[in-house]
């Protein structure tokens, strides 16, 4: 399994926009056969930061989701273009 989170920062005149991509984005991702969680967080302390926990059933899937449609467009063709900042931090669950 792999798990990480997705920390991206946006201008304020975009929160709007960013919300309503990113619920278009989880919806479909969750569709995914290989996603076991996408939960898109807007921090609270910076409202202009996002925070999305993603876990996947292996390379494979994580592949998949990023070569889906909804990838291309919500990721690739709005979040990507409207972020300041991205950091990934890749997890290792201690089960």
């Amino acid at each position: 399994m792999l798990s990480f989170t997705v920390r991206m920062t946006f201008a304020p005149q975009d929160r709007a926009e960013i919300a309503a991509t990113l619920r278009s984005l989880t919806a479909a991702s969750r569709e995914e056969p290989g996603c076991i969680s996408y939960i898109a967080h807007q921090v609270e302390s910076t409202p202009d930061t996002i925070l999305i926990y993603e876990q996947y059933r292996g390379q494979a899937a994580l592949d998949a989701h990023k070569d889906s449609p909804h990838f291309a467009k919500y990721a690739t063709g709005v979040l990507y273009q409207k972020m300041l900042a991205r950091e990934v931090e890749n997890l290792i669950a201690l089960d």
